[in-house]
């Protein structure tokens, strides 16, 4: 399987915001991370297109925009224009999944879902082969550093067994709680794409990046 890293810029240095993403991607990051909040669907407001906009001279890496909005379909077609590669919507946010899934599809970008940690898999049933990527969340969302919620473990597996039985190319990605030390476990469990904040941007975020690059490697 092969594994992808993405920093979320939530835990990045705002001030320095570029250079910190030019940072992680010279070390190898794939994807850099962009969780867009909008003070409803979650507690808090983030960022929204200007920032990302800005940030798209800095790298040519994956541009993974999760939307912790209500009513994600209605901003799908701005966040493309900013320079989004991804965009994960919550199911728990979208009144008409299908469609805005099939929107994000229709703009030729790849289109995830992503699912709160009480959400259980089998929301996604008739929707999963239409996917590029689910999301498991396993924090709730709306803040950083919190701590792992163990039991989503068993969401990813069950996901996994699921991908894996019908053959589909669909990522695994997981945000909440990630570090350098709990990383092999969820990999274990089935997941390939990895979220990490302040597991990152909390010290050497070059030093970090390849930390996780390397254990990786070790488990390909």
């Amino acid at each position: 399987m092969y594994y992808k890293l993405a920093p979320s810029i939530l835990a990045a240095d705002f001030g320095n915001l570029g250079a910190q993403v030019r940072t992680v991607a010279q070390a190898g990051a794939e994807y850099i991370h962009l969780d867009v909040m909008d003070g409803a669907f979650v507690p808090s407001i983030s960022f929204g297109m200007p920032v990302i906009k800005s940030l798209r001279s800095c790298t040519d890496a994956v541009f993974d925009v999760h939307m912790m909005v209500e009513e994600p379909g209605r901003y799908v077609e701005d966040m493309k224009a900013c320079g989004a590669d991804i965009i994960t919507v919550h199911a728990e946010a979208c009144t008409h999944l299908d469609r805005v899934v099939n929107q994000i599809k229709d703009l030729g970008l790849k289109a995830g879902v992503a699912l709160n940690p009480a959400t259980p898999i089998q929301a996604l049933d008739c929707i999963l082969d239409q996917l590029d990527m689910v999301l498991i969340m396993t924090v709730n969302p709306g803040f950083g550093g919190q701590k792992f919620i163990p039991y989503t473990l068993d969401k990813v597996r069950g996901l996994r067994a699921r991908i894996d039985q019908l053959g589909l190319p669909v990522d695994i990605q997981v945000d909440g709680g990630v570090s350098a030390h709990n990383v092999k476990e969820i990999m274990d469990a089935g997941a390939n794409v990895f979220v990490a904040g302040s597991a990152v941007f909390g010290g050497d975020a070059a030093a970090r990046t390849k930390e996780f690059l390397e254990i990786f490697s070790s488990m390909e």
